[in-house]
């Protein structure tokens, strides 16, 4: 799988999220941020993101996943976005 189709496959089934995806082959990082996390805990937020790549995780085409989650409000102050 290539960083787009993942992209692709997490904007088609949760709305109203920006995906910043790194990776290649079947292991990716995953940077969600979207107001649908707001109020869910973590293991909530990580569960959705699970949820909705479990066909490619059941199939082999994703292995190793890494995933963080924001609300917008959590993503103006995260170390991951300073140099975005």
């Amino acid at each position: 799988m290539q960083p787009s189709d993942v992209k692709s496959r997490l904007e088609n089934q949760i709305g109203g999220c920006e995906f910043h995806i790194q990776g290649e082959g079947c292991n990716f990082q995953v940077i969600a941020v979207g107001d649908v996390f707001d109020g869910m805990s973590p293991v909530k937020r990580q569960q959705l993101i699970y949820g909705a790549l479990s066909d490619e995780i059941a199939s082999g085409a994703l292995h190793a996943i890494t995933i963080k989650t924001f609300t917008p409000a959590q993503w103006e102050s995260a170390p991951e976005n300073l140099g975005a």
